[in-house]
């Protein structure tokens, strides 16, 4: 068991407590950055990279027919194993953006390629789900059960804003716990169904789901209505006959305490790892468990925890997640420390052997992980940072020196940004795009949406935008919304207008009296004046 610091390189701006670490086909990769994407990395999924003490993050890409992934914080996510021809995949249901906004969709994500010199490709899929939906919400759980041959998806917890009826201007961003209601997910035909059980009374968030075959088991957790972690520790068992499913649920006493904890896989039987967390509000959890899960059930045992480091002892909150098999990566904060150019200290934590921990990378595990830290905090900007290719991609070597972002690879990162899939129905494919505006060459114009602290780049034909209005709008100080956050220009500024002269013609009078005039003689005059004298 090693404890190795880690030195982020231009990186840590981008992670941030509620980020997810997930393994897909060996790779580690980050997802759910802070702010919105960077035109740097627009899909905000990045492969992690240990070595020599050093994080590196490099951005990933998705797809031509994949959907747009937003960043969010404190997901369920979930690891389906290779399965009947499928492939390796992740589970992402729900969590927070970076508006704070709270996402109820449910997207698959999966390997589409991996080219020659390891570029790695996803594909980003939205599931449509039908009948009995759960609501929007953040930290819970989702996890695969499997029974009679099929399969399906277990969904519990989590938190969500007040029902709109009882949202008030005081309590609008208030957040209660979500029904302890457990959510079956077909996944073949997107049907949902909710259940309720009687052991099931409290809602909870933030703890662990541990599922084996047709049982999961449900591991501490945080409740805000008690504002307690109490010891709980339920399994559910799931049977999927032909017709409607039956589920039961059993609580059990040898639970443990604990809320937004690391779980890491130590191989490929069901033997986990955890660590972190957190035993209240002002008290972390220091110790770490050992979790195996047979045919008898779940066996919990303690595991003596690692030297920990100063920082760490010291430290209020920590996150986390896990690296792959064995492995975790622990970060703290600063706390203040005007002196440290990063916001957090970053650790890398071993549970194998030396001589196993020397092979570099980890491999896949489990990812269930979360925090409850800086729940409604406003989030800023993140930096803009550029990733460039790396040594090992030019050339056949993974091991190269020299992994520094160099400026004349930019030509990568706008490949990738260019052809991204802004929005659901955007139909720009690099084999088959032909230019649309007088203004493009090789490449499709592209306008910046401000929705949001980041933004985030879209297609201009896409918008269905004139080029009047395209050239307009990149020719002021303006901002754009896409058609998927309004739709609108906002202007940012009112230029003064100039205010015309007004020009006053004379009023012609159509219907004028005219007076009939007398001609009169000197002597004629001569009276009247008398007259009126």
């Amino acid at each position: 068991m090693t404890l190795q610091p880690l030195t982020p390189v231009n990186c840590a701006g981008l992670l941030q407590p509620g980020c997810s670490l997930l393994q897909l086909d060996g790779e580690a990769l980050l997802f759910g950055q802070k702010g919105w994407p960077k035109r740097s990395c627009p899909t905000g999924v990045f492969r992690v990279r240990r070595k020599n003490g050093e994080l590196r993050l490099r951005a990933i890409s998705f797809s031509n027919d994949s959907c747009y992934l937003p960043p969010l914080r404190c997901p369920a996510v979930g690891r389906l194993d290779p399965h009947d021809g499928y492939p390796e995949s992740y589970l992402i249901h729900g969590g927070r953006t970076p508006n704070n906004e709270i996402s109820a969709s449910l997207y698959l994500l999966t390997l589409d390629s991996r080219g020659c010199n390891r570029k790695v490709t996803l594909r980003c899929q939205e599931k449509e789900l039908v009948g009995e939906l759960p609501g929007a919400r953040y930290g819970h759980t989702i996890s695969m059960v499997r029974s009679r041959g099929k399969r399906a998806c277990v969904l519990f917890g989590g938190r969500s804003y007040m029902p709109a009826g009882e949202r008030t201007t005081e309590t609008w961003n208030r957040v209660v716990d979500c029904p302890p209601q457990v959510f079956l997910i077909d996944l073949e035909f997107g049907c949902c169904s909710a259940h309720t059980l009687p052991e099931l009374s409290d809602g909870q968030s933030f703890h662990l789901a541990l599922a084996r075959e047709d049982c999961v088991y449900f591991l501490g957790g945080h409740s805000l209505a008690s504002d307690s972690r109490p010891p709980r520790l339920f399994r559910l068992h799931v049977e999927l006959p032909q017709g409607s499913p039956m589920l039961s649920c059993e609580a059990l006493d040898t639970g443990i305490s604990i809320s937004s904890a690391i779980i890491t896989r130590t191989g490929p039987t069901h033997r986990y790892i955890i660590l972190g967390g957190y035993q209240s509000d002002s008290q972390k959890r220091m110790e770490c468990s050992t979790v195996v899960l047979d045919d008898k059930g779940i066996h919990i045992e303690s595991l003596e925890p690692p030297k920990w480091t100063a920082d760490i002892s010291h430290s209020r909150t920590w996150f986390g997640g896990s690296l792959g098999e064995g492995r975790a990566l622990i970060g703290i904060p600063t706390e203040g420390r005007s002196a440290q150019p990063e916001s957090h200290y970053f650790y890398e934590m071993c549970f194998q052997c030396e001589e196993e921990g020397k092979g570099g990378e980890g491999t896949q595990g489990c990812s269930q992980e979360s925090t409850d830290y800086d729940d409604s905090t406003p989030l800023e900007d993140s930096e803009e940072l550029y990733f460039g290719r790396e040594p090992h991609e030019l050339e056949d070597s993974s091991d190269a020196e020299g992994d520094t972002y160099n400026e004349e690879d930019e030509g990568d990162e706008s490949h990738t940004g260019y052809w991204i899939k802004c929005c659901l129905g955007c139909q720009v494919d690099p084999n088959t795009w032909e230019p649309y505006y007088s203004t493009e060459l090789h490449r499709p114009a592209m306008i910046f949406c401000s929705r949001g602290e980041g933004g985030h780049w879209v297609h201009a034909h896409c918008m269905e935008l004139s080029e009047t209005l395209l050239l307009t709008l990149s020719q002021g100080n303006s901002k754009y919304f896409c058609l998927d956050h309004g739709g609108l220009p906002c202007q940012e500024m009112t230029p003064p207008r100039q205010a015309m002269p007004l020009k006053r013609t004379p009023m012609k009078i159509k219907h004028r009296k005219i007076y009939p005039t007398i001609k009169m003689t000197p002597a004629r005059k001569s009276f009247f004046r008398r007259l009126f004298d």
